[in-house]
């Protein structure tokens, strides 16, 4: 079963409240997802490090319901 949007969305910023998430459908099927997050908390951790803290924010759905995620992560702007 493909996950929409607005739950990725709501998942990444139940765990980053200040998250700016931008979400982009790669294949039209709510299955193939790019997610681009902004949030403060990425402040003093590795691309990996924030990369895993945004999978952990999706609770284990990454390679079940949600097939594929492309991520990039970045610090807001000062």
């Amino acid at each position: 079963m493909p996950m929409p949007a607005a739950d990725i969305e709501k998942m990444i910023k139940a765990r980053f409240p200040d998250a700016q998430v931008q979400l982009k459908d790669l294949a039209g099927d709510n299955d193939h997802w790019a997610a681009h997050v902004v949030t403060s908390e990425f402040k003093g951790k590795s691309r990996v490090q924030q990369h895993q803290m945004v999978y952990d924010a999706l609770g284990g759905r990454m390679g079940g319901v949600l097939h594929a995620l492309q991520l990039t992560t970045a610090l807001p702007p000062e």
